[in-house]
């Protein structure tokens, strides 16, 4: 399943996509810059002026490129633009994050290709103006930053694709507050928080810009 292809963080600098690599550089806007993809296929992204960045995939195995935070938090409200998103394929646009204490992958995903993700259910958030499932899965043996680990995902998928080219709004502390009503507790030191374009055997394009 496309969701349980997961990444392992490796700090380096770069402006473009390295493949096998997670990539993070200081920005105007955000102070973090996201890519990595498993080494299929071609995947070009470009780390662009301020909040925005640009990804170009063909054929590809998983990647993961996005632009947000060093340090995530569950009072932010992430602004964003998605003046390009054309998955053709699995693909996701996401807000993406890790917590350690416990470890926990995240994602709340406003749109997708021909996939959209599920796991075990937990109910429902109404946020930013569309409703959410909220689902929850485990992954075992599986790579994470901390290397491989058994670790839980939380996700947040919207019932309807977000429209995109227009400036939206994920308010995360609806869905911190949602996922805490169910029992989903996220951990108590924060790693990194993104706007992501995530892709997995697929090819497409996407120009986002985060603040």
């Amino acid at each position: 399943m496309f969701k349980l292809k997961k990444k392992v963080m490796t700090a380096v600098l770069a402006a473009s996509m390295s493949i096998g690599l997670f990539a993070a550089t200081a920005n105007a806007a955000t102070d973090y810059w996201q890519n990595w993809t498993d080494g299929g296929g071609t995947v070009n992204a470009v780390n662009g002026s301020g909040g925005n960045y640009s990804v170009n995939w063909s054929n590809t195995g998983n990647f993961v490129v996005g632009k947000g935070w060093t340090t995530g938090s569950a009072s932010r409200v992430i602004n964003y633009n998605a003046g390009v998103w054309a998955p053709n394929g699995n693909g996701y646009l996401t807000l993406y994050g890790w917590t350690r204490n416990s470890l926990i992958e995240y994602y709340v995903v406003d749109s997708w290709g021909t996939y959209r993700p599920t796991g075990t259910y937990k109910g429902t958030v109404s946020s930013d103006g569309g409703t959410y499932d909220i689902y929850t899965a485990q992954r075992v043996n599986a790579p994470s930053i901390d290397g491989t680990a058994t670790f839980t995902q939380y996700w947040s998928v919207r019932q309807s694709k977000r429209a995109t080219g227009s400036n939206v709004a994920i308010t995360f502390a609806n869905h911190v507050n949602a996922w805490k009503s169910k029992g989903m507790n996220l951990g108590s030191s924060w790693s990194y928080q993104v706007l992501a374009t995530e892709g997995y055997q697929s090819s497409g394009s996407s120009n986002v810009t985060v603040w």
